[in-house]
């Protein structure tokens, strides 16, 4: 178990980091990886509902240890499960919006490439920052929403890609692809606000609360899978085009679930920030390597301005984020398979110049805007 907020270490932070991007890049290109490599696809609904399950299994494995016997164990499920519909109803609304948006994120991922995907994701910042003031009550200064529109106009920038450019053995629809994404972020920010105003209006243990949603979540994606898939998925079996690689996805996205609720609870949001734009990295550099991505000058540009947004005022690099960008420049001009020195140069001159102008007053609320790649 996590120790508390208040008494976390530097290094379980650090923990925490290393942690949440790892799972996060690592799971954006398996998933892409499994939806687009040729073979008769799986039922991206049911393996949503076999990681609800999952998910759940955990959840009940880390409250038994937290409450230390199987007794209490049992009395905790009967007071906060059985005798709290009230609160099962509360929980069934997240439930719900998740299942929807994660479904939304294999589609994404069926027709986008893996760095697009996480890019363009990054449109949720200004949506969990809209419900953040909307339903939290809370305020967001000037500066704080020039950033936000900033960032969606540099998203727009990388739907700009040549045709063709990643190697796949499956046909592709842009255009659903962000249409996908566009639903998923609507999902994504008033999802993760309603949560943690849940989790912050009571003291009710983190796992419990985990427990009550995952519980309503399996009976939403079983529902989700019928409407969808049924005929199909008695024709072919639940567990239809599972391979070791799709087991392997959906063990990354119980783990990233779990790992969700931990750091809303035991750290801080801009480390959760710093976190999601070094995947953006990782994902893009692996997507090069395995899918042949051609990065444009226009992905080089918003992915590396992306990762400045959210990670200096984690990294605390007041004075020195102009060298840092002019390397993480370098970095994409190197694995960039078309070396155009020149377009990448004019990308180095505005990274600069433009990092002056607007890093500095990045502030953690804007940081804090649905983090984590996988939800619930």
């Amino acid at each position: 178990m996590a120790p508390p907020k208040e008494n976390a270490s530097l290094l379980f932070k650090l923990y925490c980091l290393t942690v949440m991007t790892l799972v996060a890049a690592t799971y954006t290109v398996a998933l892409r990886y499994t939806r687009t490599i040729g073979q008769e696809l799986y039922f991206s609904t049911t393996a949503v509902c076999v990681t609800e399950v999952i998910k759940l299994f955990l959840s009940v494995g880390i409250l038994a240890r937290e409450t230390g016997s199987m007794g209490r164990l049992m009395t905790s499920l009967k007071e906060n499960v059985l005798r709290s519909p009230k609160e099962m109803i509360k929980l069934s609304v997240p439930s719900l919006v998740y299942a929807v948006q994660n479904n939304m994120a294999f589609l994404a991922l069926s027709n986008l490439d893996a760095a697009v995907y996480q890019v363009t994701y990054q449109l949720k910042i200004p949506c969990t920052a809209l419900c953040t003031v909307l339903m939290l009550n809370r305020s967001l200064s000037k500066l704080q929403w020039f950033s936000v529109f900033m960032l969606c106009g540099g998203v727009t920038l990388v739907q700009w890609k040549p045709a063709q450019a990643t190697k796949v053995l499956v046909e592709q629809n842009p255009l659903l692809g962000f249409g996908a994404i566009g639903i998923a972020v609507l999902c994504s920010g008033f999802a993760g606000v309603y949560f943690e105003k849940v989790l912050k209006s009571s003291d009710t243990s983190l796992w419990v609360r985990n427990i009550q949603m995952y519980l309503s979540g399996i009976m939403v994606t079983l529902v989700v899978v019928y409407m969808s898939d049924g005929p199909e998925v008695t024709k072919k079996g639940f567990f239809y085009g599972y391979t070791y690689y799709v087991w392997f996805v959906i063990f990354l996205a119980s783990v990233g679930g779990l790992y969700t609720s931990v750091v809303v609870k035991y750290t801080d949001n801009i480390m959760k920030g710093f976190s999601a734009a070094a995947a953006i990295l990782l994902s893009t550099i692996a997507s090069v390597m395995l899918f042949g991505l051609q990065i444009s000058t226009f992905t080089l540009l918003f992915s590396s301005r992306v990762f400045q947004l959210r990670s200096f005022p984690f990294l605390n690099f007041p004075q020195g984020h102009q060298w840092f960008s002019l390397t993480l420049c370098l970095l994409f001009l190197i694995v960039d398979k078309r070396g155009n020195h020149w377009e990448s140069a004019i990308c180095i001159e505005f990274q600069l110049k433009f990092a002056t102008a607007v890093l500095d007053s990045t502030s953690p609320t804007l940081q804090a805007g649905g983090c984590v790649e996988w939800e619930g």
